[in-house]
């Protein structure tokens, strides 16, 4: 059988095995029809990560598809991830206190959750939910980020998503973009009961694909925040990458016969979050983020949430701030202006860094790292000052 995509030909020979011809990138899928559909790729080899033990190394190429397999590996790196000589971690603030646990979502899942509360004394002025990106967690990066929030007397919380991080789910699976903004609202509104928080403003603030999250749950409670912060949204597809209607067609058609697989096209793109060649090798670090092919039914997710924010963004009205670097190609920063234009808040906030690659947080030179934790800081203090 054969599917015609354009100049292309989706073909299925005797075996029900076909190529699909995806951004130059053939890709040989096994099927078997009529059954529970099969497909025979292989997971993409983990790196070996420099400057650790051989028995490290062994402990990080486990195959990280469930919960408890990502929980271990991230308990046998966390000492080695607090010593790396790099800037959040560096210059992390002591005497922040942290608090990590479970929460059982509506479905029933074990979704991990941290806070980063000021040390004792400290006023508290507001609170701050984070949201991370596809390719990221709560648990690293971040870490040394909400220090430097908390610090400046901010309550900093946040969770790893179904299937990311530590939480429960098939590892890097998106079977509803939905739900995972129903998480954020859950929780939220949990939190915001706690007593050392409560009357007080709160903010939601989303990076990449978090960001996106952080967007739809303004969107569905837009009264539940008094500011949105985002860092390079993912909150419009670039129009060149769209796919054409015909495949989009075939990949909404394979996502419902074979959601897991792992069939989007895999490029690295650490080079494009980091900037800085040598906060590049930190990336590996990450043990437990999400650094495969994009399973299917993920990528249709994304693409459709993406959709839907776009024909909403003029009903985006509480008190924003973007962030973005101009020399972004993961989440290209003129999406970030038309979300700019287009949002009805009357309080609203654009920043573009010069040179600044996707990861604006982590990834540039330490002075710019800074000056964007302080951008986002100053922000929050004036509008928590008011």
């Amino acid at each position: 059988m054969d599917l015609s995509l354009n100049t292309t030909t989706l073909r299925f020979d005797s075996q029900n095995h076909f190529t699909l011809p995806l951004h130059h990138n053939p890709i040989s899928i096994s099927i078997k029809l009529k059954e529970k559909s099969t497909l025979r790729l292989n997971a993409k080899k983990k790196s070996t990560i420099e400057g650790i033990s051989d028995e490290l190394n062994s402990i990080a190429s486990l195959n990280l598809d469930f919960a408890p397999s990502r929980r271990h590996v991230r308990q046998a790196f966390t000492h080695v991830q607090h010593q790396l000589d790099h800037f959040l971690f560096k210059t992390a603030p002591a005497g922040i206190r942290t608090q990590e646990w479970y929460e059982k979502n509506s479905r029933g899942l074990e979704i991990f959750c941290k806070s980063w509360m000021p040390e004792h004394g400290v006023p508290i002025k507001g609170a701050l939910f984070f949201c991370h990106g596809y390719g990221s967690t709560c648990t690293f990066f971040f870490e040394g980020i909400a220090r430097r929030i908390a610090a400046s007397g901010y309550c900093v919380y946040a969770m790893d998503f179904e299937g990311f991080g530590l939480s429960d789910g098939l590892h890097g699976y998106v079977p509803s973009f939905d739900d995972l903004v129903d998480d954020v609202i859950e929780y939220s509104t949990k939190i915001k009961a706690r007593p050392e928080v409560r009357d007080l403003p709160r903010f939601i603030f989303g990076q990449s694909m978090g960001g996106a999250i952080a967007l739809k749950a303004h969107l569905k409670k837009p009264n539940d925040w008094d500011g949105v912060v985002l860092v390079a949204p993912m909150c419009k597809i670039s129009e060149g990458m769209v796919p054409s209607t015909t495949i989009l067609n075939v990949l909404t058609l394979l996502s419902k016969m074979m959601p897991k697989a792992k069939l989007f096209p895999y490029k690295d793109l650490t080079e494009l979050i980091i900037r800085e060649p040598g906060k590049r090798k930190f990336a590996g670090y990450n043990v437990v983020s999400y650094d495969d092919k994009t399973r299917l039914r993920t990528g249709m997710e994304l693409l459709s949430a993406t959709q839907d924010i776009e024909s909403q963004l003029e009903k985006v009205s509480a008190p924003l701030l973007i962030l973005h670097g101009a020399e972004d190609k993961v989440t290209d920063p003129l999406v970030s202006q038309f979300l700019y234009e287009k949002a009805c808040s009357r309080d609203k906030t654009l920043k573009i860094y010069e040179g600044g690659y996707h990861g604006i947080l982590e990834g540039e030179p330490d002075e710019r790292i800074s000056s964007v934790h302080n951008d986002i800081i100053s922000w929050l203090d004036f509008r928590c000052s008011r």
